[in-house]
C-alpha cells in the first residue's frame, strides 16, 4: 500500500505544521513516510503546500505527478491541485474559503466548513487541525488516535498548553 497526499493553502494557515503532524502520525503507526514542503519566498499569505507519501514498504519517490488525496484550505489551492488528484481519488476542501464546485466527475469531493468550525473554538489558527480530523474521517489509513499523538509530539513541551484546543479541533468533524 502506498498513498500520496497533498496539503495546501496559504502561508499562515499551518499547512506545514499539519503535514508534520500527519507524517508523525504515520510514523507512529509504523509506516514509511516522506514529507516534502514547498512554499514561496513570501511565506505568510503566499502559496504553501506539502506532499506526503506513506507506504508499508520503502517509499518509491517523494514528488508524485498525481495524488490520492488533496486537502486544500483555500480557493487558489483548490484550483491548482484539483487536477493533480488521481481518477478515483479525493479532494477535501475548506468550504469556508472554497466554492463548492465539482469540475471533474472522476474524483470524490468532500466540502467541510473547516474555518467556521475552527472559529467555533475561538480561533482560526486550528483550521489546519480541524482539516486533519476531516481527512481522518474520509481516509481509512489516517488514524485519529495517531493524529492526536502526532499533535502532542509536534507541539512538544513548549506548547503543551495548546494541546486540549487542538484535540478538540481534531475531533470536531464526525463522518455523517
Amino acid at each position: 500500500m502506498e498513498k500520496n497526499f497533498i496539503l495546501a493553502g496559504f502561508g499562515g494557515q499551518g499547512i506545514l505544521l499539519a503535514g508534520t503532524i500527519l507524517a508523525n502520525a504515520f510514523m507512529l503507526d509504523d509506516k514509511n513516510v516522506t514529507w516534502y514542503p514547498c512554499y514561496g519566498a513570501e511565506m505568510r499569505g503566499g502559496t504553501v503546500n506539502c506532499e506526503i507519501v506513506v507506504s508499508d514498504s520503502e517509499v518509491s519517490s517523494v514528488h508524485k505527478q498525481n495524488t490520492d488525496y488533496a486537502l486544500v484550505l483555500n480557493q487558489q489551492s483548490f484550483d491548482k491541485f484539483v487536477q493533480r488528484v488521481k481518477a478515483g481519488g479525493t479532494i477535501i476542501a475548506n468550504s469556508t474559503l472554497v466554492a463548492e464546485s465539482r469540475p471533474r466527475d472522476d474524483i470524490k469531493y468532500v466540502f467541510a466548513p473547516m474555518g467556521d468550525m475552527a472559529n467555533e473554538l475561538g480561533t482560526s489558527k486550528v483550521t489546519n487541525v480541524v482539516s486533519l480530523g476531516v481527512l481522518a474521517s474520509v481516509c481509512d489509513i489516517v488514524n485519529k488516535g495517531s493524529l492526536a499523538l502526532g499533535v502532542e509530539k509536534v507541539l512538544g513541551e513548549k506548547k503543551k498548553d495548546l494541546l486540549p484546543l487542538n484535540i478538540k479541533a481534531l475531533n470536531m468533524w464526525v463522518k455523517g
